[in-house]
């Protein structure tokens, strides 16, 4: 249920990003999502926590930007798909999307630019901050030797987090590349949770996106939240199906999405990987 005083800012979002519906940058138009985001308010940082290959998780992305924009709420919009150190801060509110992708230091090749583009132009387009905040590429290999990061996490959250490194790369990873591999996620979440507190303004919110695992209260970003930040920590859940119970402890809200396409993602896995040698 929302509070009272949200009512007329739900009816004033709803008019404004109907109006902004027929922009190239606005796909859909969903009022009961518009709601849902602003429920999340007030927050210091609010983690949306998607599937990659999830369509309709990239839309709530724009649609949450939006919203939060239109709401003069968003301090900044974090991203999981660009690395720490670079923003489009430098960048006026018209630069065009090379411009972006360029001050972002963009991968099309790990994050497809038409999939995340429309939630980072709105920003953009908005006059709000988009900065990187995953662990650039040149600290992975510091963060996998780095043996300190392994007591960053409780013994089980541990345990946990090597699991799914396992279960992710399909229980193909040699066993001496779990406890490395794992490093570099939790430097990962780290990385992030550094940049989200940096961006903190009173009376706004700074908006994350990334992998649901990296939103997970039991071992992801929010562990590496100072306790006084307030989170709200959200789980797009691709499927007909329920999530299973355990999962929907490890956030604040879960919200049932489209689901996405059925891909055989360790087939192709172990279709690259090299045979044994011999």
């Amino acid at each position: 249920m929302l509070f009272p005083r949200r009512l007329g800012a739900v009816a004033a979002v709803l008019g404004l990003v109907a109006c902004a519906a027929g922009s190239p940058q606005t796909r859909v138009f969903d009022p009961q999502r518009v709601a849902q985001i602003i429920q999340l308010l007030p927050a210091d940082v609010i983690l949306l926590g998607e599937q990659h290959d999830a369509p309709d998780h990239q839309r709530i992305h724009q649609l949450a930007v939006e919203t939060l924009a239109t709401e003069h709420a968003l301090a900044a919009l974090a991203l999981e798909m660009a690395p720490q150190g670079h923003s489009t801060e430098k960048l006026p509110s018209d630069a065009n999307e090379e411009q972006v992708r360029a001050a972002l230091a963009w991968d099309n090749s790990a994050w497809p630019w038409h999939a995340y583009g429309p939630a980072v132009m709105a920003a953009v387009r908005a006059g709000v901050p988009v900065v990187g905040a995953n662990l650039p590429a040149s600290r992975q290999r510091e963060a996998m030797l780095n043996t300190a990061l392994d007591k960053l996490l409780s013994s089980a959250a541990l345990k946990a987090q090597q699991q799914a490194v396992r279960s992710g790369h399909c229980d193909m990873l040699p066993e001496s590349q779990i406890a490395p591999m794992t490093r570099i996620q939790i430097a990962r979440d780290r990385a992030m949770a550094e940049t989200t507190q940096g961006r903190a303004q009173a009376g706004k919110t700074v908006l994350l996106l990334a992998g649901s695992g990296h939103v997970d209260r039991s071992l992801g970003v929010p562990l590496h939240l100072a306790q006084s930040f307030k989170a709200k920590a959200v789980m797009l859940h691709a499927s007909h199906a329920q999530p299973a119970i355990e999962s929907i402890a490890y956030f604040d809200q879960v919200w049932a999405t489209q689901p996405a396409p059925v891909v055989d993602y360790c087939g192709e896995f172990a279709a690259r990987k090299p045979p044994p040698a011999p």
